[in-house]
């Protein structure tokens, strides 16, 4: 008779509450990975002494939840990520505890109690801004403006199960271009400087997320392969919104904003 073997010592202590998070990832910190996030998150939620409830098991490990990270390299202002608690803390305290404890460039932007609805769930769309650098803004308009005007875009990429091809124009909502401000200030603040007299051309779309995801570097190999828009440098990809997506207005809306009066539920 083979006894199955029991962890030894008490039962993790339950969690209570359950808080989500929203981060960015700025500045030259928009080049770590997923996995380097979650270790530094995991370090800042052990210096802010954050009573993390844990898994059971041999092998116990915090339960936290991330959904829907952005890519490396990819700047963001929306990121999310949820944690379960042994007591019930005040968000805002977590907040400021958190965004001391992770270096800057990785900000916590706004915690709140998490309501019933999973937040993979109401992650739906995303908003983002592609800043070009020395990039005709006729150019790229052009370029979006047949893309558009198209009903199916296929393009292949290289998935971890092989190459697959599917349609992105299905998953572009709306895609608007505009011109930096003269003075700049239009361009993020992150964005390669334009050379004199240059301009910078920004392209601002919406993306449902779909099943496989329909990346920004998947728009821009549309944009390639259908109108010849190559610049001589990758433009700076940056996520400004992700949530659910109103089908009235077209826009994201706030994840978090439903959970602000939640019971924890």
């Amino acid at each position: 008779m083979i006894r199955q073997r029991v962890p030894e010592g008490p039962a993790p202590d339950p969690a209570v509450q359950r808080l989500r998070i929203r981060y960015a990832k700025r500045g030259r910190l928009r080049f770590t990975s997923s996995r380097d996030f979650q270790r530094a998150l995991e370090r800042a939620l052990r210096r802010a002494d954050v009573p993390m409830a844990f898994s059971a098991g041999f092998h116990p490990h915090p339960k936290i939840s991330y959904a829907n990270a952005a890519a490396t390299g990819t700047a963001s202002e929306a990121e999310y990520v949820e944690i379960q608690v042994t007591r019930r803390l005040d968000p805002s305290a977590v907040r400021a505890a958190l965004d001391a404890a992770l270096p800057s460039g990785l900000d916590i932007l706004a915690v709140v109690e998490a309501g019933a609805r999973p937040l993979a769930d109401a992650l739906e769309a995303s908003q983002w801004r592609l800043d070009f650098a020395d990039v005709e803004v006729s150019l790229v308009r052009d370029a979006v403006g047949r893309l558009l005007a198209r009903d199916c875009v296929e393009v292949t990429r290289m998935t971890k199960s092989g190459s697959r091809t599917f349609d992105v124009r299905g998953a572009l909502v709306s895609a608007e271009v505009s011109a930096a401000s003269p003075d700049g200030s239009g361009v993020s603040r992150e964005a390669p400087a334009a050379g004199p007299g240059s301009d910078c051309a920004i392209l601002r779309m919406v993306v449902r997320h779909t099943t496989p995801a329909v990346r920004p570097d998947d728009i821009l190999t549309a944009l390639r392969e259908i109108a010849g828009l190559q610049p001589l440098r990758p433009p700076l990809v940056t996520r400004l919104a992700q949530g659910p997506f109103n089908t009235a207005t077209a826009r994201v809306a706030d994840p978090l904003a439903a959970d602000e009066n939640a019971d924890g539920a």
